[in-house]
């Protein structure tokens, strides 16, 4: 059982790689988001569509950390194979109609608080919904998502200068269709490096 476990995490972490390599451009995007800061405003753009999981330096990290003997922050002497299987998990799935992290979500952002306070690095978390209930509802539960993030990172120790959220509602779905998997994909927080 463990076994196949860590395949389908190591799949997972092939995969994220092989997305965070292929090029994305977005033109045109007419999308609205609600953004907050530390400050408490909010205002109404869009993101840069900046990738995630490839440090910007090509480290390798979210964050360009590496490894004590720098080695990529995916693997390697510096991180275990867990913690590495953890780093790379950068969305974080919600049950119908609720904005409670989940036991396995918890794990990962435990390994990210501590790459986040050891870099200073600043994330958006992008808070999702699937297509059921009103726009304004799902805006308002995509910011409740973004935020059960947000508070569980800051008991963690990292700043809150460091956390912008954003809520998408129903806006950019992961997935498109109406079924219960399809739903489930889209109730989201993506963790996206700025």
């Amino acid at each position: 059982m463990e076994l196949a476990n860590f395949i389908k995490l190591a799949a997972l972490t092939m995969l994220l790689a092989l997305l965070a390599g292929c090029p994305t451009t977005r033109s045109g995007d007419t999308s609205t988001a609600v953004h907050e800061t530390e400050g408490g405003g909010a205002d109404a753009s869009g993101l840069d569509g900046q990738s995630y999981g490839a440090g910007q330096d090509g480290s390798g990290g979210l964050y360009g950390q590496s490894g004590q003997d720098g080695s990529s922050a995916r693997g390697g002497a510096g991180f275990s194979d867990e913690e590495a299987a953890l780093r790379a998990i950068t969305t974080f799935y919600f049950e119908y109609d609720s904005s409670e992290l989940r036991p396995d979500a918890m794990r990962s952002l435990d390994v990210h608080a501590r790459d986040l306070k050891a870099s200073g690095a600043r994330v958006a978390l992008e808070g999702h919904t699937d297509e059921r209930g009103t726009r304004e509802y799902n805006m308002a539960l995509g910011e409740r998502r973004a935020k059960a993030v947000q508070r569980y990172l800051m008991l963690q120790g990292v700043a809150a200068s460091q956390l912008e959220v954003v809520s998408w509602g129903e806006e950019r779905p992961a997935v498109f269709g109406s079924d219960e998997y399809a739903w489930a994909q889209n109730r989201r927080v993506e963790l996206r490096a700025q």
